[in-house]
C-alpha cells in the first residue's frame, strides 16, 4: 500500500528522509519541513546520520535514528515551533542534554 507513495511529489519547503535502524527491520520515509533543518534538536541527528553514513547517499536523507525516537523529537520540535508561534517567546529551548537511546 506504500510502495505508490514512495515515487510521490514532495512539496515545496519540504524534504524527505528515511528513519531507522538496519536492526529494527529497515526504514520508513516521512516528509519534514526543511525549516527542521535549523533545529538544533535535528541538526544533532544530522550530524550522528554523516558519522554512520557519510554525505554520500543515493535517495532520500537517511536519518539512524528509531522511529519512535524520531516521532519523538519531531514532536518536540513542533511543540516549540507551537509555542513560538502563539507566545513569542523565543527565550524558551528545548534542554539539550537530551539524547535518544537509539540514536
Amino acid at each position: 500500500m506504500e510502495d505508490h507513495n514512495k515515487k510521490a511529489k514532495v512539496k515545496k519547503g519540504w524534504l524527505a528522509v528515511q528513519v531507522g535502524l538496519e536492526e529494527d527491520g529497515g526504514f520508513q520515509r516521512f516528509v519534514i519541513p526543511i525549516s527542521y533543518l535549523y533545529h538544533p534538536l535535528f541538526k544533532r541527528l544530522l550530524d550522528k546520520a554523516y558519522e554512520v553514513y557519510g554525505y554520500h547517499t543515493a535517495g532520500p536523507l537517511r536519518l539512524p535514528c528509531s522511529i519512535d525516537d524520531f516521532l519523538n523529537l519531531k514532536w518536540r520540535i513542533e511543540k516549540e515551533s507551537n509555542h513560538h508561534n502563539h507566545h513569542h517567546n523565543h527565550h524558551h529551548h528545548l534542554p539539550l542534554s537530551l539524547s535518544f537511546h537509539s540514536c
